[in-house]
């Protein structure tokens, strides 16, 4: 059976029949949370990407300090800040290499954007805000205060990341740049043979993530200690830009706009920690509202029997 992603509330999805999810044309797979944003422009021939300053240009002094505190508590967010971080990820799990990487949501790309318009929450967020939103949903944790020391700290950290990107611009390698969804939609039976061959390795056949002693080395894709139903990378077109950028890592760019769609359906059609913002105890009441319109998702849609969005503690 064939079908829209307009019509993926209502339809059942069986999770290991090789039944593909067809495009549709009219459909814009990239809508998201922060469609006020302009696109980030393709890179030109022979084009670099944006280098932010080396670290070993961080000054010694009592800036530098602060913006060293931050690239600690960004690459080591769940030891350093526990009280914010409710599962097993770091910033860096989603911001690859210290938050410097092109099509890897860069710190550099994304400090000078703000403040901007968010639909995830109605309101014009400060950058301040839009990473207490990273730890509420992408950390299934608690937002820090605005002034608090672990925020400043960050913030110092993306502003001297963004140290010579003009304000308001659209910087090439921004956000995770989404392949289009193939012709034929994605498979998450297929997905799921990608996940065994690519994936599986780092992250484990369950998806939990591997662990040295008590630290978290490759984090976990599904499961309650993984991103909640209200992070941004729980929509497929999102996970697939990730993936396809960035993973298998040290690989990245090896997989097919086909190969990233499916194995980003397959991960996604797990159950993870509910959305925060679960509206009166109801997964229909809250897609409605959050989810029917947030990208391509499988929130509050029937997969193997069984309705996603129930929460996993």
């Amino acid at each position: 059976m064939m079908i829209t992603p307009r019509r993926l509330g209502t339809v059942l999805l069986p999770l290991f029949a090789a039944q593909a999810l067809a495009a549709e044309p009219a459909r814009n797979p990239r809508l998201d949370d922060q469609t006020q944003l302009p696109k980030a422009p393709a890179r030109a021939l022979g084009q670099n990407h944006f280098q932010p300053p080396a670290e070993a240009d961080i000054p010694n002094n009592a800036y530098g300090d602060l913006v060293r505190r931050g690239q600690d508590l960004f690459m080591n967010t769940k030891a350093l800040a526990p009280e914010y971080v409710g599962n097993e990820m770091n910033c860096v799990n989603c911001h690859i290499d210290r938050g410097r990487k092109a099509d890897s949501a860069p710190l550099w790309a994304a400090y000078t954007m703000y403040p901007a318009y968010r639909k995830k929450n109605n309101k014009v967020n400060t950058f301040v805000e839009r990473m207490q939103g990273c730890f509420q949903f992408s950390m299934n944790g608690k937002a820090p205060a605005p002034d608090s020391e672990v925020l400043t700290a960050l913030t110092a950290y993306a502003y001297w990341m963004s140290s010579g990107v003009p304000i308001g611009k659209a910087m090439p390698g921004r956000g995770f740049d989404e392949p289009p969804l193939p012709r034929g939609g994605y498979d998450i039976a297929r997905g799921k043979v990608v996940y065994d061959r690519q994936c599986a390795l780092c992250h484990g056949v369950e998806g939990e993530g591997k662990k040295v002693g008590a630290t978290s080395v490759f984090p976990p894709l599904w499961g309650k200690d993984s991103y909640n139903w209200g992070a941004g990378m729980h929509r497929i077109n999102t996970a697939a830009g990730f993936i396809q950028h960035n993973m298998p890592l040290g690989r990245g760019k090896t997989l097919s706009d086909q190969e990233a769609w499916d194995v980003a359906a397959y991960v996604n059609a797990h159950e993870r920690p509910q959305d925060p913002r679960l509206v009166n105890g109801d997964i229909d009441e809250t897609r409605k509202r959050y989810h029917a319109e947030d990208g391509v998702n499988l929130y509050g849609v029937v997969v193997d029997g069984r309705k996603l969005g129930q929460g996993v503690k």
